[in-house]
């Protein structure tokens, strides 16, 4: 994780397409109580270097720049050209936790984490849209052949187009081995059907909630199977999960997390999981 900084809090809101000016007074307090909400899950929290004014405003959604795989980390590309200098520090932080880095995307690919979910062990679905484009799908592919992983892509929606953030996991969140919340009007069928096949049963959001959170009540971090945290305000997604069996932790998210389009999962980066990947777990 890496807590928002100066380069987070005076950001331009038309350059780094958030809302508008942001609150530090909520802000911070926000993340905060967000991180309490992690550790008391039973996470160990690394940190990515610090809030210095390395300009890097989203660099607090460290879910994006690599990917954690059985194997090792890949240093992704993100399609959002202002934070692809964000790599280096995830470089750093693998090096120091002494994680192998099996992988790169480079141009002309791009692909972010927030456009990669595991279906199970041997399959990574991708999703194909602004922010990750074929060649790094391609790129992916090659990678993860030798560890026998198939890497599936899956057309996304121009949905408000290229400058706003829509990734594959903004329309669906794994909370369990065989449980998925996803928002089906924009999600890919093929996908879905996937998913079925696999015998994961998918939750589906309704439209209000997901219209009024701009998709990020469908932002729900696992911390293990069935209990997630998720952002408050949204009563019937958190309805329909816990009627589902899952356990749902709760946090203040209006000030820090919708507008800058990122949740409690682009909040954070998996590395190490109690047990490697299967079905719908997304790490390892």
């Amino acid at each position: 994780m890496r807590r928002p900084g100066r380069a987070t809090l005076e950001a331009d809101p038309a350059r780094w397409h958030y809302a508008g000016p942001l609150e530090s007074g909520r802000l911070l307090p926000q993340y905060d109580a967000f991180t309490e909400r992690v550790a008391a899950s039973g996470a160990d929290i690394e940190w990515i270097g610090d809030s210095a004014d390395d300009g890097l405003a989203d660099a607090m959604f460290p879910f994006d720049p690599s990917f954690m795989t059985p194997g090792g980390a890949i240093l992704l590309r993100p399609g959002k050209a202002l934070r692809q200098p964000e790599v280096a520090s995830h470089e750093t932080l693998y090096r120091r936790l002494g994680v192998p880095v099996i992988g790169a995307i480079e141009a002309p690919g791009t692909a972010e984490g927030g456009d990669l979910m595991w279906v199970d062990a041997g399959t990574l679905a991708a999703g194909r849209g602004f922010r990750t484009n074929q060649a790094g799908i391609d790129q992916l592919q090659a990678i993860l052949a030798p560890l026998g992983i198939e890497v599936r892509a899956f057309d996304l929606p121009m949905w408000h187009g290229s400058a706003a953030c829509l990734h594959l996991l903004s329309l669906v969140s794994p909370l369990d081995r065989d449980l998925a919340l996803i928002y089906p009007r924009l999600f890919p069928v093929a996908l879905h059907e996937l998913l079925l096949e696999r015998g994961v049963q998918c939750l589906e959001a309704g439209d209000e909630e997901f219209t009024v959170s701009a998709g990020l009540n469908l932002n729900v971090l696992a911390t293990a199977p069935r209990r997630c945290i998720a952002l408050d305000g949204f009563p019937e997604t958190v309805r329909l999960m816990r009627d589902a069996g899952c356990e749902v932790t709760r946090f203040d998210g209006d000030a820090l997390c919708i507008p800058c389009e990122g949740g409690p999962t682009c909040l954070t980066l998996p590395i190490l999981r109690d047990h490697p990947p299967s079905s719908t777990e997304n790490g390892p």
